[in-house]
């Protein structure tokens, strides 16, 4: 009777301690995961410079295609758009958040607050 019990309790403490550890890794990840940063993703958008300032520019493809990839996971996008680079590029965030719109995605995430503005 006695080992049943010990090894329901040992059970118990690794399922406490295994699920501790997978929250751990969850919150650690960031919003674009546990490899890279916002920042170093906003790098990626380059090409999309003067469509995240002027909303009559053309977005070119090559934008189209890294908004879709980042895009994948709204949550990334909106944390790479906020990002110190993206600031410092001069990203109107208001103007940025029609790119998805402008690129014609049929699977965008519209109406997925970021900041202060919702993606249209």
């Amino acid at each position: 009777m006695e080992a049943p019990l010990k090894f329901l309790c040992i059970l118990g403490l690794v399922v406490v301690l295994g699920s501790v550890g997978v929250i751990e890794k969850v919150e650690g990840a960031g919003e674009c995961g546990k490899s890279t940063t916002p920042d170093n993703e906003a790098l990626k958008l380059a090409p999309c410079a003067s469509a995240a300032q002027d909303e009559n520019a053309s977005v070119p493809q090559s934008c189209c295609a890294q908004v879709k990839n980042i895009g994948k996971n709204p949550s990334c996008l909106c944390a790479v758009l906020l990002s110190d680079t993206a600031k410092a590029s001069g990203v109107n965030l208001q103007i940025a958040l029609t790119i998805p719109k402008r690129c014609n995605f049929a699977n965008r995430p519209v109406g997925y607050k970021c900041g202060p503005y919702t993606l249209p």
